[in-house]
């Protein structure tokens, strides 16, 4: 799981030290880009699904650009696995 880290350190370094040209870069700052890909990739992901096709693929585009999108509507990760950690039955 330490890419998952990775990706929050990435998101969260590009935020404060943004790098020119990059695509990280414009989904954190473009909210309406970062919420079109995550409904697009989600799409995908069920397409890939039901087709028996390229799943792993399309899961890790929407891990990614979910990531993004939660980070450039500050919503940490942190709190997300917290919540998740409560629901544990």
């Amino acid at each position: 799981m330490n890419i998952l880290n990775d990706l929050v350190k990435l998101a969260r370094e590009r935020k404060s030290n943004p790098v020119k040209g990059s695509y990280t870069n414009k989904l954190l700052t473009d909210k309406s880009l970062s919420k079109a890909k995550v409904l697009e990739e989600v799409d995908e992901l069920i397409e890939a699904v039901e087709k028996n096709s390229n799943k792993i693929h399309e899961a890790a585009d929407v891990f990614y650009h979910l990531l993004m999108y939660l980070e450039a509507n500050d919503v940490k990760i942190e709190e997300v696995m917290s919540e998740l950690e409560k629901r544990k039955k």
